[in-house]
């Protein structure tokens, strides 16, 4: 190569060297800053990364004729992977991990919890890598529904010298679901409490709400009940000597009765009959007849007779 060639091929070099890396060399500098940065940026987020969440809703799905009766974990850590941009758009609050357990009988049985176990709503990139805890224990039972009575629940007292006769209800029992186990231990359900305080004469309740103290059994048919309560004046048992003389017999009958103070008390023994009757058979006996109009009020607890 000749020294004309040779100085040629330099200044070539030299001219295009001064284009690249000197001339304007501040705004170049600057390009080149700025394209790094976006290079480490994007790096940056791309590069996988972990977050532990905790106290993550636990939502278990079982059979329809199922139950868990035994007291579950409601809430679950979890750890999550993926890209760091990602991972940094999941808002743990409306996280909630699902655990399918509709393939199981019933029994008792302990589920070991894995990511691959459970599904949890993310971000396409990122998955869970750990739950904890690792194991849960479950009770599952079948699923029926009985007819149990209403009670009636009261509170106060009614006015002096009154008192309850009857509480009764329409309906008179109720549908309730739930876990067998919880049904059959289900003796009745009750009302909300009826006030009595400064009554005096009966009344109804219509729709009085109906109440279960177990959370896990729930009513099917009814949730109200109409409620009659029937108050009178305050009764007590008085023993009566009544002297009877038949066309066969005659003696005393001792005649305990239950009624009204105020009836009772102004009631004598020769209001008291006690006559002689025949029954299908075409024999006789002896039989208390009371009053008119006293049947209604009065029971008679027992007759006993003295020939």
């Amino acid at each position: 190569m000749s020294i004309i060639e040779k100085k040629q091929r330099n200044a070539f070099f030299s001219y295009w060297f001064r284009r690249i890396f000197l001339d304007d060399w501040l705004m170049k500098s600057v390009a080149l800053v700025i394209t790094l940065a976006l290079w480490l940026g994007v790096t940056g987020l791309r590069t996988p990364i972990t977050r532990s969440i905790n106290n993550v809703s636990l939502n278990t799905l079982v059979a329809g004729d199922l139950e868990i009766t035994n007291t579950l974990a409601t809430e679950v850590d979890i750890q999550i992977a993926g890209d760091k941009r990602r991972v940094d758009q999941v808002n743990e609050h409306d996280l909630t991990v699902t655990l399918d357990l509709t393939d199981l009988q019933e029994g008792d049985r302990t589920i070991q919890l894995t990511p691959r176990g459970i599904s949890v709503e993310l971000p396409s990139g990122v998955s869970v890598t750990r739950i904890s805890p690792e194991k849960i224990a479950v009770k599952l039972e079948k699923v029926r529904e009985a007819d149990v009575p209403v009670r009636v629940e009261t509170e106060g007292a009614p006015s002096p010298g009154f008192e309850v006769y009857a509480k009764t209800t329409s309906p008179t029992r109720v549908r309730v679901r739930g876990p067998k186990s919880f049904v059959d231990s289900l003796s009745y359900v009750t009302t909300d409490k009826i006030d009595l305080n400064g009554k005096n004469t009966g009344f109804v309740s219509p729709q009085v709400p109906l109440n279960i103290s177990d959370p896990k059994i729930t009513l099917v048919n009814s949730v109200t009940a109409s409620v009659a309560v029937q108050i009178g004046p305050k009764r007590v048992e008085r023993l009566f000597v009544v002297q009877y003389d038949t066309e066969t017999r005659s003696g005393k009958a001792s005649v305990r009765l239950f009624g009204p103070e105020t009836t009772l008390e102004e009631l004598t023994p020769d209001d008291l009959i006690i006559a002689e009757v025949s029954d299908n058979d075409g024999k006789t006996k002896l039989e208390l007849v009371l009053p008119a109009g006293l049947e209604e009020q009065v029971t008679v607890k027992s007759v006993r007779y003295r020939e």
